[in-house]
């Protein structure tokens, strides 16, 4: 493990280190049979005249295969390479990601996602706030084996997910004339052995230049925005924000981490009930702790057919906007909490994950510390010596 940065006394040092012997010891042992770690010009165990091939972070050097990196040694078939233990962020198609805007630019904003450069947000990639424009519902049937496209396309080699008889889980792209679709529903088997399928269409308006002439008064520079990663293409990183629970974040903290301690999981946003607090891991080592804002529907169906409705839920909202013009002193002191907890997570360097941060948060509740104090050395200690303890009572059960 790292060195770590605190002014500790004399015992508090021996305590740290003997809490983090007992961590490293034990997944020493949950990783015995995995792959080992080295540093710079440590040799790695190969044989050449197997046809090794040489990944990254490797280098052939007098007939020996050495590190050029400190990290971990993956070998995928005959492919050998160092995966480092602190990298910069790695983007992948469908991450959540937390940034902030760096520039207003053509159609597109540039947003700072610690990433080699600066990912983009197209103007036709999010939601706008009267964008939507009509409300469709759409059934088709689609044979078995075979990926789904959006617009009623069938194409055998396209990479999505494949829907079968026990599971019509599959990956849906947008096509021309379509929109975005927002939600899909699977309802069985049709005739002829057909997947039956249900879409539920968002159609959105088309972009015009009075859209590009109001992109400030959407998102400007320093805007913190949470996105999803759509792809890679030759001109950068390119984000999507097409649902509600995207977009401008306020009334809250942007934490910074080494982006290795956020691991990818099916949930990276987090409503916490009993502190009226939201929380987002952004997989780029960003984290937002916020006042908790109930997301709209984008599927209303009344914003078709009932313009008068319309009227009356946007009086409605502007109403509730001047009576929410601050947040309560008890919501900002649990997002000093939960924010305090995650520095101290990053710290130690411990993955950060909800079930983590919230036993953190219980630890200093039971101690009656306050927000300043968990920044201490000793909560630091408590912190280590607690997981440490929790891994053992886990690994007597196993």
């Amino acid at each position: 493990m790292r060195e770590i940065e605190l002014s500790l006394n004399q015992t508090q040092k021996i305590r740290l280190k003997r809490a983090l012997e007992k961590l490293e010891s034990f997944s020493s042992k949950a990783n015995s049979n995995s792959n080992a770690s080295v540093s710079i010009s440590d040799s790695i165990p190969v044989n050449l005249e197997d046809g090794v091939l040489k990944g990254h972070g490797t280098l052939d050097l007098n007939g020996e295969l050495v590190a050029t990196l400190c990290g971990v040694v993956e070998r995928v078939n005959k492919l050998v390479y160092v995966r480092a233990l602190r990298a910069r962020y790695k983007p992948e198609v469908g991450d959540i990601v937390v940034g902030r805007v760096s520039e207003v630019a053509q159609k597109r904003w540039r947003l700072d996602i610690h990433y080699s450069q600066d990912a983009v947000l197209m103007l036709s990639s999010m939601n706008l706030p009267d964008g939507i424009q009509a409300y469709q519902v759409r059934e088709s049937l689609y044979p078995l084996g075979c990926s789904l496209v959006g617009g009623g396309l069938c194409r055998p080699n396209h990479p999505g997910r494949i829907p079968t008889k026990n599971s019509l889980d599959y990956l849906i792209h947008d096509s021309g004339g379509w929109g975005h679709v927002s939600k899909v529903y699977s309802l069985g088997i049709g005739p002829k052995g057909l997947a039956l399928v249900r879409f539920h269409v968002i159609k959105s308006r088309r972009r015009t230049a009075l859209d590009e002439l109001n992109m400030r008064s959407i998102f400007e520079e320093n805007d913190v925005i949470c996105a999803e990663v759509r792809g890679i293409q030759h001109d950068g990183l390119h984000l999507q924000a097409r649902s509600q629970k995207y977009g401008k974040l306020e009334r809250g903290q942007l934490l910074t981490v080494p982006p290795y301690l956020v691991r990818r999981r099916k949930q990276h946003f987090h409503h916490l009930e009993q502190y009226g607090v939201d929380l987002i891991l952004g997989c780029n080592g960003f984290i937002w702790v916020g006042e908790h804002v109930e997301a709209k529907d984008d599927m209303v169906e009344d914003q078709v057919s009932k313009p008068e409705q319309q009227k009356f839920n946007k009086n409605s909202i502007s109403l509730e906007d001047q009576e929410q013009t601050y947040t309560p002193i008890e919501t900002r002191q649990n997002i000093c909490r939960i924010a305090n907890a995650v520095r101290v997570l990053s710290i130690l360097g411990f993955n950060i994950t909800i079930e983590v941060i919230m036993d953190t948060m219980n630890l200093s509740s039971s101690l009656n510390l306050d927000i300043h104090e968990m920044l201490g050395s000793e909560f630091c200690v408590l912190v280590a010596e607690g997981e440490a303890e929790r891994r053992s009572l886990t690994k007597r059960k196993g």
